[in-house]
Formats: structure tokens, C-alpha cells, sequence
């Protein structure tokens, strides 16, 4: 075990208290800026609205899928227990943080298979880093499916995160051709899912190229890997970390503009970067998203315990329910169809990249 891998389970402690105690949101999603055709007559109720999905072949109850936030250290167990519970209740999908700490040590594998064992019948998705996935190829892979009994795996890519991170991987090279290896030889679904920096349609339509099932934009709007880094560096005395940290909150896509570029190049789309309610769930799925996904929305709720966490999931379903209703919407397919409006920066942006 290198070093880097001793310290991988100290680091996704920091991560989770760092995203507790700390203000790490940064940039702007976008959300403001889109705005949904109101139906005055929606010739609807409300109490008999369907909210369910079919992605990737399973069906979800409602278009909220549980972002990747943790695991790979002790203390998180209890969070993934609870954040499964969830996602069997409410019918949703979920993704696990990055597995690479319990595929380095086997002990800390339960802080990942408790979601399966808490949520037998929900969609969940194992995570693998890409640069794991050039170095130890389909094995890691399928360990990582197995470690949860996944319906598929999410392969993150987060080089912002990996240029400011002390211990980041700096190599970039060969990660689209390790991709595409993986997409021919696994029977699974693989998503590519980005982390705060969002997706362009230049990368996604690579993305499809090389046979990937899905693509989780993960705009700039949201959690901030570079603000998070960078408060790691300056509690360390890195100054030089800590300010490129500083100077790179602001890289990244905004998380609708990424939606519209990496919907208009194909799809299946998860939305996530700062999506905080249901009316955002709306938009994004408005805006050719299947599933939004929310992370430090419930982590709060989540370390505080179940009857928190399905209040917030329950309140998040029912904003999108009424943004369904006043746009005239029984089910998420018609939503799919609604006009929506572009004002501003976001209109500006689309303009020029010819997405409007």
C-alpha cells in the first residue's frame, strides 16, 4: 500500500466535515435564469400526478437520485446506512463515494455494502476515480460492483480536484482509451460522472463515443472540490495549494448550461451541481435531464438522523410535484416537454453556443 492509499480514508473524513462545518458552495448552477412556461389551466391534479421513471432499464419512483458522498472510512458507515434506507423508501437511486479506500483495504468494505444491505431493491451505482480505473482496469471494477451488488458504476472524473489535491493524480493520459476498454468488456451500465466542473458537449459526445450507458454532468454551482482542497492545504500550511484552490472556484460550467450541451449530444443526462429543490429537479429535467442528483442537500439532514433525512427527500418530491402541476404535467415525460425561458448570463451562454 503506497502512501497516498494509507491516506485516502483520513482524507474522506475531512471531506465530510469539511462539507459540514465549512461554506464550500461555490459558483452559480444557473437555476435562476431558467424559468418554466406556467399552464394557468392544467387540467390536472395535483394528488394523482405520477412521478415515476425508468432509467437504465430500472424504475424509480420519483427523478432524485442520491449523489456520491461517501464511504471508505469508519465513521461514514452510519451515513450510507441511512442515506439506503432512504432510497429503499422513497423508491430512488444512489451512488456511493469514491470506493478506491476499500478496494486498497478490505476492512473498510462494510462502509459501502451496508447501502445494499439497507436497500435491497433500489438502483445503486458503485464509483470508481477514471485514474484508478487506467491503473487497475476491469479488476477494480468489478470488485467495486460487487462490494455493493451495483446495477452499474459511476467513473468519476475530477482533475480539478486531483491539480490542487497534495496527493492528486496529475496524469491525465490514456483515461479516454481505459474507458472505452471498460464499455466493451463490462455487461454493466457505466456513467461518467464529472464533480463540480461540469460536462461540454465536446467531452460528451467522447463520452458516447466510447459506449458509455449515462453522463452526470456535475456543473459548477454546487460542492466545491477546488474550495474543499483548498481549506485542506491551508489547515496544512500549504499556502500555495491554498490559494491555487482559491483562483479555481471559479473553473467550471455552469450546471445548466452543461445540462443543455450534454442533453443536446445524447443521453441518458443526470443533473447534478447545486440542485437544492424540487423546482430545480423540474427545470433540469425540462432541460433534457432524466435524474437529478443531490449530495450536500441531505448530507446535513442525513448526519442527523432518518426522521430528518425523509422529511428533506419528502419535501424535495413534493416541490417537484408542484412544479409538475403548474407547468400542466401528469407524468415526468410530459414535464420533458414544457417551454422553458432563458434569461441573462445562462441565454447568453446558450446563444453563443448555439443550445437556444
Amino acid at each position: 500500500m503506497t502512501n497516498k492509499e494509507k491516506l485516502t480514508p483520513v482524507r474522506k473524513l475531512d471531506h465530510i466535515r469539511i462539507c459540514l462545518e465549512e461554506e464550500i458552495e461555490r459558483g452559480w448552477p444557473g437555476f435562476d435564469e431558467v424559468h418554466l412556461s406556467h399552464c394557468a389551466l392544467p387540467e390536472c391534479n395535483l394528488d394523482e400526478l405520477t412521478t415515476k421513471i425508468t432509467f437504465l432499464g430500472h424504475d424509480f419512483e420519483a427523478p432524485l437520485f442520491i449523489a456520491g458522498m461517501t464511504g471508505g472510512h469508519p465513521e461514514t458507515k452510519e451515513i450510507n446506512r441511512r442515506l439506503a434506507r432512504a432510497a429503499e423508501r422513497f423508491g430512488i437511486g444512489m451512488g456511493v463515494g469514491s470506493q478506491r479506500a476499500a478496494l486498497v483495504d478490505p476492512a473498510l468494505e462494510d462502509t459501502f455494502s451496508v447501502v445494499r444491505e439497507e436497500a435491497p431493491h433500489a438502483f445503486l451505482a458503485a464509483n470508481l476515480g477514471i485514474v484508478q480505473l487506467r491503473e487497475h482496469g476491469l479488476e477494480w471494477v468489478e470488485r467495486a460492483v460487487e462490494m455493493i451488488d451495483a446495477n452499474a458504476i459511476a467513473i468519476h472524473v475530477n482533475f480539478l480536484q486531483e491539480a490542487i489535491q497534495p496527493e492528486g493524480d496529475h496524469d491525465a493520459t490514456g483515461c479516454t482509451d481505459a474507458l472505452a476498454s471498460l464499455c466493451r468488456d463490462f455487461d454493466l451500465p457505466v456513467i461518467v460522472k464529472e464533480t463540480g466542473s461540469g460536462i461540454s458537449a465536446e467531452t460528451a459526445r467522447v463520452c458516447w463515443n466510447a459506449g458509455v450507458s449515462a453522463i452526470d454532468v456535475g456543473g459548477w454551482g454546487g460542492t466545491s472540490w477546488a474550495a474543499i482542497e483548498g481549506l485542506r492545504a491551508a489547515a496544512r500550511g500549504e499556502s500555495g495549494l491554498a490559494r491555487l484552490g482559491e483562483v479555481f472556484e471559479e473553473w467550471g460550467i455552469p450546471t445548466v448550461v452543461s445540462i443543455c450541451e450534454a442533453a443536446s449530444t445524447g443521453g441518458p443526462i443526470i443533473a447534478t451541481g447545486g440542485i437544492r429543490t424540487g423546482l430545480h429537479m423540474a427545470k433540469a429535467m425540462t432541460l433534457g435531464a432524466d435524474l437529478s442528483g443531490m449530495a450536500l442537500t441531505l448530507l446535513p439532514p442525513a448526519v442527523e438522523g432518518e426522521e430528518a433525512l425523509f422529511q428533506k427527500i419528502g419535501e424535495i418530491n413534493h416541490e417537484f410535484r408542484v412544479a409538475m402541476f403548474l407547468s400542466g404535467s401528469r407524468t415526468p415525460a410530459e414535464l420533458c416537454s414544457k417551454r422553458a425561458y432563458f434569461t441573462g448570463t445562462i441565454r447568453e451562454m446558450l446563444e453563443h453556443e448555439g443550445g437556444i
